[in-house]
């Protein structure tokens, strides 16, 4: 149950996490809705932090948004998570029920989908991934919603391999393993979803073909990257990392707030004002 003066806290736990922009765009939309009882914050909690946190949670907690390194963290001190989350057995989101359960889910996947069809595309006939992380796996499990052929994953480790291949036999996905030497290839799917850290493919921006599909780099800072600056010069279609956090963001001021529709270009021009100003 919400406190008796209607003041609702929500926030977004991390380490590190001074750089998140999740303020700034949950702070956007509760203006924009008119939310004015509504804070969102940032707490920089780790791994052996986060149960004495959740522990004291009152009932002022509408919900928290979790980053590395909670996804998987989180998982046991929930009541439930949704079948999306448990598919890639990472929670970015759980939502406090006011009889005081807390239950997980994970927007990063439908936020990837919902990015993508706002620049057109529905379908791909194949896609390239590279890297291999925890992001990687939210990717392939969006892909399998949306990519009819093989995934090949570009991955610097045969560890890393086994478990992109994993992931692809647990999520429905034919995932294909390349080595990273030969990630030059990937820039040739008619989808490219970038999930390393920063700096990782600048070496690639020279191999960019004359007439790239899409690529998907999930990085917003820094914006652009050598990748997306070079595809983007050659006319290709580019989706950035502010595109996957504020529609990410979106379906989770949905599932605290409980309102609709949510103000995504607000959101969104609030993400863009904070990035030029850094």
């Amino acid at each position: 149950m919400a406190s008796s003066d209607g003041r609702r806290r929500a926030a977004v736990l991390g380490s590190p996490i001074a750089h998140s922009l999740s303020p700034v765009l949950h702070r956007a939309a509760y203006q924009e809705l008119g939310l004015t009882g509504w804070s969102y914050d940032r707490f920089e909690i780790d791994e052996d932090a986060l149960p004495g946190f959740v522990q004291g949670l009152d009932s002022t907690w509408a919900g928290l948004s979790l980053t590395m390194p909670l996804k998987r963290a989180i998982i046991p001190l929930l009541d439930s998570i949704s079948e999306t989350a448990s598919s890639v057995e990472a929670v970015n989101t759980v939502v406090l029920t006011e009889d005081g359960r807390r239950i997980g889910d994970n927007t990063d996947i439908p936020g990837m989908l919902a990015a993508l069809r706002e620049r057109g595309l529905e379908k791909a006939d194949a896609a390239a991934v590279l890297g291999a992380g925890a992001t990687a796996s939210s990717a392939l499990a969006a892909l399998s919603e949306i990519c009819t052929g093989p995934v090949t994953a570009y991955v610097r480790s045969r560890e890393r391999g086994r478990e992109m291949r994993g992931w692809g036999e647990r999520l429905g996905v034919d995932v294909r393993i390349s080595d990273w030497t030969a990630a030059e290839q990937a820039l040739h799917a008619p989808l490219v979803v970038a999930t390393t850290p920063a700096g990782a493919t600048d070496a690639l921006a020279d191999a960019v073909p004359d007439r790239p599909g899409m690529l998907f780099d999930v990085l917003y800072e820094p914006w652009p990257t050598g990748l997306a600056a070079a595809w983007a010069a050659r006319n290709g279609s580019v989706v950035g990392g502010l595109d996957l956090l504020v529609h990410q963001a979106v379906l989770q001021v949905e599932q605290m707030t409980g309102r609709s529709p949510v103000p995504l270009a607000a959101m969104r021009q609030a993400g863009e004002a904070a990035l030029a100003a850094r």
